[in-house]
């Protein structure tokens, strides 16, 4: 078995698995609004303020997952056959500079998310957190790391 053959059988099943994770509708998944028996008994009991209050309001922190990150940002990652890319990050795409400095433009797929990209040359791009999964057509998966 080769290890072109090797990497194939374990890194398909395995983005296949993780696409079925993610909503393909692009909406949150909505959390179980039951509350745990057990959390219910300690909700009951009087709460102890742990420190003197003050007249400030207390900030609320509200994330709005339906929207795509907009920051931006470029990484440089160095592959196993010794390739390196550089990745900028556009938000809701990205684009990438090999070494040759020929330079791809990938787009969200699902667009809801921001970690797995596809160009429309069938080249796929997949980032978990300091790692990058490379799929180009016709060759092997490379690992690239930060």
């Amino acid at each position: 078995m080769t290890f072109g053959h090797t990497v194939r059988v374990i890194t398909i099943p395995l983005l296949l698995v993780a696409a079925g994770c993610v909503p393909q509708d692009g909406a949150p998944k909505a959390a179980s609004a039951a509350v745990p028996p057990a959390l219910a008994q300690q909700s009951a009991a009087p709460a102890v303020p742990l420190a003197p209050a003050t007249s400030a309001p207390a900030t609320k922190i509200t994330t709005d997952l339906t929207v795509p990150r907009s920051s931006t940002g470029t990484a440089t990652y160095r592959c196993g056959n010794g390739d390196m890319i550089t990745i900028q990050s556009l938000g809701t795409s990205l684009r990438a500079v090999g070494r040759d400095g020929v330079a791809e433009e990938f787009a969200a797929s699902p667009a809801n998310q921001t970690s797995r990209y596809q160009a429309a040359t069938h080249d796929a791009i997949v980032i978990d957190g300091r790692e990058a999964l490379v799929m180009k057509k016709g060759s092997t998966p490379q690992t690239c790391k930060r």
